[in-house]
């Protein structure tokens, strides 16, 4: 039991990939690991998984594994020099070319940005740095005004402005990626630069049922179409670092707000990423305005805050780890956290799990309820519990691993595998010393029970028990 809801999702990378370090970050906070395809080879990748599962098993604790595909990048290519000085005002000529021997030229080897870009659209290059807009376009050759200028080098990202490029949002490494991921038993597949609802359907084909897929929002035209792709997909991403490159910098927070909203009403897990405690790369402690930053995703009721280059390369993985865990700590212990949940009723369907999980809330408030023990074989009815933020500890108990290393992520549960129980009486112990022993239960506290009866047949749910423990 960690003591907080919302859940730490932490980046595997030279600075945390030992396995004293991953053990580390797990017992100072870490509920979910991160593996980013963009880097490090599969064997890297495989020995991570093979450390974070022994930590899993060391500690009893389940742990989620994210793989992270880099999705498609869009660069520019390589200049005689190595870089080209981009002036404002100027017009400059881009051509569909790996490189150039050219002054004044910009090679881009990307045909599709060649079929979609019309007069009026911006390119972005260097995360957002210069900036410069479309005037003229044959299909082969472009014309642009530089309106942000200077230095642009060898191999610098681009971001697209006002265009939907004609670009899947899984290149072939990607599908490598991704199959060799699921051989580790992942337990999320996060995909990267989605644009439409087609392109969760694309990687559904090769994901099937071996693992959640997370939609990363980073693209303009994915906020178009949120609605379809959050019911497609297992859980999202507010991917803040390109968002902000691409939406005018004001509207990032307020769709940081609906994309939560939006997954949550869905009952699917939401995680905000990029740049949270970003100066703690170097500085033992974050600014002011960092530790604001992650109350603010905590107050908004996001399942998860991520860390990046924090764990990743950072000089202090686990004290940033500690700091999340502490800020996290403090906005859910304001007395006003509740309040906004309160508030905000959610859209319910005509099914059992979700009159349970609304009854759940309601209990939990009028009686005071130490817990909710929900036994569960595919982790929707705990997922539906969670998503009505109910003030009381969350308990997933379930005989699948799978399940569990899965619900790890979940805002408020807490996964524990445990063997099917004989009955209802054995249901009722079962709960009984699971509390005691997880959530730390004493004689006279309050626990609600959801289970499906015959037990072992999924999405079954029919059961809520109001039970004492002695």
């Amino acid at each position: 039991m960690r003591g907080r809801f919302a859940k730490i999702l932490a980046t595997v990378g030279p600075a945390s990939s030992a396995p004293d370090t991953l053990r580390l970050l797990s017992d100072v906070g870490v509920d979910a690991f991160r593996l980013n395809f963009s880097h490090g080879s599969h064997d890297d990748h495989a020995r991570s998984v093979e450390f974070i599962r022994k930590v899993q098993a060391d500690t009893g604790r389940p742990i989620t594994i994210v793989a992270d595909m880099q999705g498609p990048k869009l660069r520019v290519g390589e200049f005689p020099s190595g870089q080209i000085e981009l002036r404002y005002g100027t017009e400059m000529t881009l051509v569909l070319a790996k490189d150039t021997t050219e002054a004044d030229v910009i090679p881009i080897n990307h045909p599709e940005l060649f079929r979609a870009m019309e007069p009026g659209h911006q390119l972005k290059f260097d995360d957002g740095k210069l900036m410069a807009t479309i005037t003229e376009n044959n299909g082969k050759t472009m014309r642009a005004r530089i309106d942000v200028p200077g230095v642009l080098k060898n191999k610098k990202g681009i971001n697209v402005i006002g265009a939907t490029l004609p670009l899947s949002a899984m290149t072939p490494k990607d599908q490598k990626d991704m199959v060799f991921a699921l051989s580790q038993d992942v337990d999320f597949i996060a995909l990267s630069f989605v644009q439409t609802a087609q392109d969760v359907i694309d990687a559904r084909k090769v994901v099937g049922n071996k693992a959640g897929i997370i939609v990363k929002i980073e693209k303009p035209s994915a906020v178009d179409q949120l609605d379809d792709i959050l019911e497609l997909a297992d859980a999202a991403m507010v991917a803040r670092g390109d968002l902000g490159v691409e939406l005018p910098l004001e509207r990032v927070p307020v769709v940081q707000r609906q994309i939560i909203r939006k997954a949550r009403a869905l009952g699917k897990p939401v995680i905000v990423a990029t740049h949270m405690l970003e100066s703690m790369i170097d500085a033992p402690t974050p600014t002011r305005a960092e530790a604001s930053d992650v109350a603010t995703a905590i107050y908004q009721g996001a399942d998860a805050v991520m860390l990046s280059a924090e764990t990743a390369v950072g000089r202090h993985p686990a004290t940033a780890v500690a700091i999340m865990d502490r800020i996290i700590r403090a906005a859910e212990g304001d007395p006003e956290f509740w309040d906004y949940f309160k508030s905000r009723p959610l859209p319910h369907d005509t099914r059992v799990e979700d009159a349970i999980g609304h009854s759940v809330r309601g209990i939990s408030e009028i009686l005071n309820c130490k817990a909710v023990l929900g036994f569960t074989a595919t982790g929707s009815t705990v997922q539906r519990i969670s998503r009505e933020r109910p003030p009381c500890h969350i308990v997933g108990i379930t005989p699948m691993a799978r399940t569990a290393s899965r619900l790890a992520l979940s805002w408020g549960v807490t996964p524990v595998v445990t063997d099917d129980p004989q009955g209802f009486d054995g249901m009722v112990e079962t709960a009984r010393k699971v509390a005691r022993d997880h959530i730390e239960a004493k004689s006279g506290d309050k626990i609600m029970i959801t289970a499906g009866i015959p037990f072992g047949v999924a999405g079954t749910t029919n059961t809520l028990k109001i039970d004492t423990l002695d």
